[in-house]
């Protein structure tokens, strides 16, 4: 995954060329998702903001979320209600398989292009329109599997 500083650049510079704005929260808050390194709830990323900026409130949060849900930087993690960053930017439209660890509540997120194409391919044949997916599977990672 790209650093912090190459992510948040990268995103400051879609948001330009998309004709978007970046605002300093919604960008102190794709930041906050970056630095934790796995999936993070809303309130705790609320409680992290209000050390910066004490007066946020939970609006403030999710409508962040919202804008960077919809540019494609973060991913909800359905099953555990939370957001982890995306770490292709640039791709949007990607498929994304997030494996969560249900000992440790690591995510990681990775990609496969043939299984991308391959659900892609299903819905067609359904006449299914997919706009995006992001696929969790539940286990236990490799550290938690070694202790």
């Amino acid at each position: 995954m790209a650093n912090k500083r190459q992510l948040l650049t990268k995103a400051q510079q879609l948001c330009e060329h998309r004709g978007v704005r970046l605002t300093p929260q919604r960008l102190k808050v794709l930041e906050l998702i970056i630095e934790h390194h796995s999936s993070i709830s809303a309130y705790d990323l609320l409680d992290q903001l209000r050390e910066t900026e004490p007066q946020a409130k939970p609006p403030t949060v999710y409508r962040a979320l919202d804008f960077l849900l919809a540019q494609g930087f973060v991913h909800k993690v359905e099953s555990t209600n939370s957001y982890i960053a995306c770490c292709l930017l640039e791709h949007a439209d990607h498929c994304s398989q997030l494996l969560i660890c249900d000992r440790c509540g690591a995510v990681e997120e990775c990609h496969d292009e043939e299984l991308a194409k391959l659900l892609r391919h299903r819905a067609e044949l359904r006449g299914f329109a997919v706009t995006h997916h992001v696929l969790e599977s539940h286990g236990v990672c490799q550290q938690c599997n070694n202790q």
